[in-house]
């Protein structure tokens, strides 16, 4: 489980394609890495298969491929890393799983005093479990709904987090990994 409180960002520095999906070994800035750890990268959890002091590798099956938008990543590129919440630390962000439920499109990219706006086109059987003030994950990042359009949703991004993550880079078109909050899931599943 992770909270979606990104630690740093990686780089993808090594991209091999296989027959049955992709692996990607990506730099960071870690303390250390272990064998089988789980990792967020860019909100997909992720197990690291090996890894060296300033790198580690994943591999990504062909569903994780296909419902992802990391079958598309290149070296270069950057990753929203979070290594999996120990059960005895700090719990700042939500309950976030690393498992996407689907991937949406920044639509527009505003800046409001020291803030940004983002604002995103969900994808359609989605936009159920999402409320307005409610938690989501864009791309791994633990965020707050503040307004809820038809088919949109708009968040604001603190000076922090717009420095600190992958959205600083990210444009009009662009993906991002979307996470509905699970209790939303449970919720719906319970009253069925």
């Amino acid at each position: 489980m992770f909270t979606g409180i990104v630690e740093e960002t990686g780089e993808v520095v090594g991209v091999d394609e296989t027959a049955g999906g992709r692996r990607l070994r990506i730099r960071h800035g870690f303390d250390a890495v272990e064998h089988g750890q789980s990792i967020s990268v860019s909100g997909v959890c992720l197990t690291v298969e090996r890894h060296d002091d300033d790198w580690f590798e994943v591999f990504l099956a062909s569903e994780t491929v296909a419902k992802t938008y990391l079958g598309t990543v290149a070296v270069g590129d950057a990753v929203n890393l979070e290594r999996a919440m120990p059960a005895d630390g700090r719990f700042d962000g939500h309950i976030v799983q690393g498992h996407v439920d689907g991937v949406a499109t920044v639509e527009t990219v505003e800046r409001v005093g020291d803030d940004w706006q983002f604002t995103f086109a969900l994808p359609p059987a989605l936009g159920r479990y999402v409320v307005s003030k409610g938690s989501i994950a864009l791309d791994g990042i633990s965020l707050t709904v503040a307004e809820r359009g038809a088919e949109t949703i708009t968040v604001a991004i603190i000076p922090t987090t717009y420095d600190l993550t992958t959205l600083s880079a990210k444009e009009p078109g662009d993906p991002v990994h979307v996470e509905v909050d699970v209790v939303a899931k449970y919720v719906e599943r319970l009253v069925d």
